[in-house]
């Protein structure tokens, strides 16, 4: 008898596998690569797994392809374009698939994830930067349409019908489209 084929598949691998990553790499456990970030003076080094982040950077990818292998069990590499906050960010973002940053920092979050080309996380500010500004917007809205109604109390669309319904019963018919406060058309003369 032939045995039909079914797909084991687990939900919580990906999870599990993040997890326990980010684990070993606070603890400095199996890292093979040191990550020296300096920005304006500040400087700061870094541990990691090459295989996470050739993963989840092409920059990254690249750079490990390409090594010669000449610097023995862990590999060195210098960053002196993004701040250290940033690059403690983008670490903990590759781990963990989240990270917490000030509004503030999205944009150089942004920008650094475009130079280490980091697909997942530049994809990800982008989507907050687009909610952020939706929500800016809706929010001006809002408070154009508050300054609007306080500017012409009684200026809403349902007032002006209000007010052409009684106007017509008052016997003063107003042209289509005309509203209250236009002035009545001046009647032709005959000429």
């Amino acid at each position: 008898m032939e045995s039909n084929a079914v797909l084991l598949e687990s939900k919580s691998s990906p999870i599990n596998l993040l997890n326990e990553m980010h684990q070993l790499r606070l603890l400095g456990h199996l890292c093979d690569v040191t990550v020296s970030v300096e920005y304006q003076g500040v400087r700061a080094e870094f541990v990691a797994h090459k295989a996470v982040l050739a993963a989840t950077s092409k920059f990254f990818k690249e750079v490990f392809l390409n090594e010669k292998g000449a610097d023995g069990p862990r590999s060195n590499v210098f960053l002196n374009e993004v701040q250290v906050a940033d690059f403690a960010s983008f670490l903990e973002f590759v781990y963990t698939a989240k990270v917490e940053v000030e509004e503030d920092r999205v944009q150089r979050m942004l920008e650094m994830a475009e130079k280490l080309k980091c697909l997942d996380l530049s994809e990800t500010c982008f989507q907050l930067k687009k909610q952020m500004l939706e929500s800016v917007l809706l929010e001006l809205q809002n408070f154009s349409e508050e300054e609007a109604s306080a500017a012409q109390p009684g200026a809403s669309l349902g007032s002006q019908a209000a007010a052409v319904v009684e106007a017509e019963q008052a016997g003063c018919p107003l042209a289509p489209g005309a509203s209250p406060e236009a002035p009545a058309p001046k009647p032709r003369e005959k000429t």
